[in-house]
């Protein structure tokens, strides 16, 4: 499934999954803020939540500056906001 420039979801999720391994060291440390375009805020948070990529369509369309929050329960991954003003 072809995304933007021809980046198939793939290549999408091979780059959310580094980055992602990149920001956990840093969760011990405390919050970690994370600035990205709506359709890679969806693909990011579906991976973060432990589901496979194509998951991020079942999230709504972050709208501009809005927040989303993801943290822990329970030691699991889990989305605490979505599209806050």
């Amino acid at each position: 499934m072809p995304l933007d420039a021809g980046e198939d979801l793939g290549h999408v999720t091979m780059r959310v999954d580094a980055f992602l391994d990149r920001v956990r060291p840093l969760l011990d440390k405390g919050d970690v803020a994370v600035v990205a375009h709506g359709h890679l805020s969806r693909i990011l948070t579906a991976r973060r939540l432990g589901l496979h990529a194509s998951a991020a369509r079942q999230f709504g369309h972050p709208r501009p500056g809005t927040i989303n929050t993801l943290g822990y329960e329970h030691e699991l991954p889990v989305l605490l906001g979505w599209n806050v003003a």
